[in-house]
């Protein structure tokens, strides 16, 4: 008997516009699989330049770091009871302090994030952004194609009444990055966690600095993965951390 993995992989392969994408994560999976010692070195810079968040954040803002905080521990409750009633695993997300302080201390105008899943990020940057009555967000996800009809479970934690401020794009960055560029004149936020290879990397950030500008701020998942953020972020005049969250660390640029 067919396993449901395999069979939800073979239905969701004979869908349109399915296909290329699944088989492009596959190949850079088998490219990059045996970068070990990249991410070993990588992970020695960010141990080497990891800075608290806490400290930075309360100093920056202390009543939207209070504030952050605050709404995380509840987000965590709230994603806990909602996601047990589906008992499907779609990971975790971003470090939603950073994210909900950073929207509300720099209320932007216009953001994006790359990767979506669950809807962690989704729900704590349109959370802040429905605090400071401001703000739309773009988001670029591609379903998780071992389930059966997986686009049901992309951003399930966003709430209804945040989603006027959001649109989302569900067919993989290659696709909707330019359509998200096709409607944002700036980029005012972005918050990248979706194709973590040094080649998805780089793509994605030449193509989103189109409308970014020096005022920008980036904040990228998972550096520890390569050494592009180091690459990146080292060859820029603007100021650029690393902070440890959660056995990962997190690059910010900008700030």
């Amino acid at each position: 008997m067919q396993s449901p993995t395999i069979k939800n992989l073979t239905a969701n392969a004979l869908r349109g516009g399915f296909l290329p994408v699944m088989m492009e994560k596959l190949w850079l999976r088998l490219t990059e699989r045996n970068r070990r010692a990249e991410e070993a070195q990588s992970a020695a810079w960010c141990a080497e330049h990891a800075e608290p968040l806490d400290a930075f954040a309360s100093a920056l803002n202390p009543p939207a770091w209070a504030e952050a905080v605050e709404f995380d521990t509840a987000l965590g409750k709230h994603a806990e009871e909602k996601l047990a009633a589906i008992d499907v695993d779609l990971g975790g997300g971003g470090d939603c302090r950073l994210l909900y302080f950073l929207v509300r201390h720099l209320k932007p105008q216009t953001m994006v994030e790359t990767g979506v899943a669950a809807g962690f990020s989704s729900q704590c940057i349109l959370s802040a952004m429905a605090t400071n009555e401001m703000g739309h967000l773009y988001s670029s996800d591609f379903p998780y194609f071992r389930l059966e009809r997986p686009e049901q479970y992309v951003g399930y934690l966003v709430d209804d009444d945040l989603k006027s401020r959001w649109t989302l794009h569900i067919e993989g960055d290659r696709k909707n990055l330019p359509m998200i560029l096709a409607e944002a004149d700036q980029i005012d936020l972005l918050h990248y966690d979706s194709d973590k290879s040094r080649s998805g990397r780089s793509t994605a950030m030449t193509l989103l600095g189109t409308r970014m500008s020096e005022n920008s701020v980036i904040v990228m998942d998972d550096i520890h993965d390569n050494l592009f953020f180091r690459d990146f972020a080292t060859a820029q005049s603007r100021p650029w951390r690393v902070f440890s969250s959660t056995n990962k660390y997190v690059g910010l640029i900008g700030l």
